[in-house]
């Protein structure tokens, strides 16, 4: 369905080589030449606004024609995909809803199928992704509401998933969107998304959390008052990784909003360091490999027990926060691939002070003397940060920069 197989090089690539051997100086191209070197190209070319169009159409047919002119799921799922595809470019987003398209794409999140659902869901988190123009435009389309009701009762776990998603880049950087999510219940759909078994719905969901938190300190009463802490410190429990963390770090949010004591997370006696004192024993019965995986985990247990406690954790005392070799800058793997530029290797060296009062002690210079310095290249160490990950990202998107 996309009406493109994309680019069939070879033919024009044989036409290049059976008229160049390299040897001969350029010469003028025939009309007959010519225009078929222009045929080529335009065969080539994608008019994205007019396939855009197209799709645009496609959606706009009704499911029962789709179907009686042979469109499968499979082909929807295709178009939806391309179309994808054409959005990555910022300016080809806040186009779709200039050519008709955006209302088409927010009405296949009630597709009956659910691949077209999620699939749809996926197009429009690309459409909204660090895109204030169209999470404005989707807003006025009413399509949170739509996100929502996926997000809360769609029957497909995958649907769900894809929505939620869709909505976490629909409120970043949108206050409104942020005030109708609050408004909608948003935070007791991320409560139940919690308690269900899916992995990747609960990464998606305490992501979803950590941001807000961190956006609205304040809402941190909002979470203790619908039970969210228990809910986080069973989830450190889980046996995926990447839930564990969020999880801690959405009990971190907690205490950095000033509500621990609310929280009753600096009880000694409460759930949270019977939680924490599990995390650290599991911890330590790591193997070495595990342990490097589990960096941001432990730092993080680390950094709940002094904030609830006022003092370090064992794994401090047991050498286990920064194992040997992870306070060093990364090797040095470039400089010896790389040598150094001729202008560096011609620069003069500048001398010492000591050396130049030697020199003129010693009367003048002699031209090749021994011992002579060899100039070297000296390579800088390379410091990383890591960003936590509340669902943000930045995108470059064909020179278009989406700042999160």
């Amino acid at each position: 369905m996309s009406g493109f197989d994309g680019p069939k090089w070879d033919g024009l690539l044989k036409w290049s080589l059976s008229h160049a051997d390299g040897t001969g100086s350029a010469r003028q191209l025939s009309e007959e030449d010519r225009r078929w070197f222009m045929e080529a190209m335009q065969a080539q070319t994608v008019d994205v606004v007019k396939r855009m169009k197209e799709i645009t159409t496609i959606m706009q047919t009704p499911q029962e024609v789709l179907e009686a002119q042979g469109v499968t799921v499979e082909d929807l799922e295709g178009i939806l995909e391309e179309l994808q595809e054409h959005v990555e470019a910022i300016d080809m987003a806040n186009d779709l809803h200039s050519i008709g398209g955006l209302v088409p794409l927010l009405g296949y999140l009630r597709n009956p199928h659910a691949s077209v659902r999620a699939r749809a869901a996926e197009v429009v988190t690309t459409v909204v992704q660090n895109n204030p123009k169209s999470q404005n435009l989707v807003m006025d389309a009413k399509g949170l509401e739509l996100l929502l009701s996926n997000f809360i009762s769609d029957p497909d776990m995958t649907v769900r998933t894809k929505a939620l998603g869709a909505i976490s880049s629909l409120i970043r950087h949108n206050k409104p969107a942020i005030v109708a999510f609050r408004l909608a219940n948003g935070y007791a759909a991320l409560r139940d998304a919690l308690t269900t078994e899916d992995a990747r719905f609960q990464r998606k969901a305490l992501h979803t959390v950590q941001y807000l938190l961190q956006e609205n300190p304040e809402d941190c009463n909002v979470a203790i008052e619908l039970g969210f802490p228990r809910l986080f410190m069973h989830l450190v429990a889980s046996e995926d990784a990447d839930v564990r963390q969020a999880a801690l770090q959405n009990l971190y949010e907690i205490t950095r909003g000033g509500k621990a004591e609310d929280a009753g997370f600096t009880d000694k006696e409460g759930n949270l360091k019977q939680v924490l004192e599990a995390r650290i024993t599991d911890i330590q019965q790591m193997t070495s490999d595990d342990l490097g995986a589990a960096k941001e985990e432990r730092q993080m247990v680390d950094s709940l027990w002094q904030a609830c406690y006022s003092e370090p954790s064992s794994l401090r005392a047991n050498g286990l926060l920064v194992l040997p070799g992870e306070d060093a800058p990364p090797p040095d793997v470039a400089s010896q691939y790389f040598e150094p530029p001729l202008r560096a290797w011609a620069a003069p060296q500048h001398e010492t002070r000591g050396s130049e009062a030697t020199n003129k002690q010693e009367g003048p210079v002699l031209l090749l003397a021994a011992g002579a310095a060899t100039p070297s290249a000296n390579s800088e160490d390379y410091r990383t940060d890591r960003e936590g990950n509340s669902g943000g990202d930045e995108v470059v998107r064909d020179g278009n920069s989406r700042s999160s």
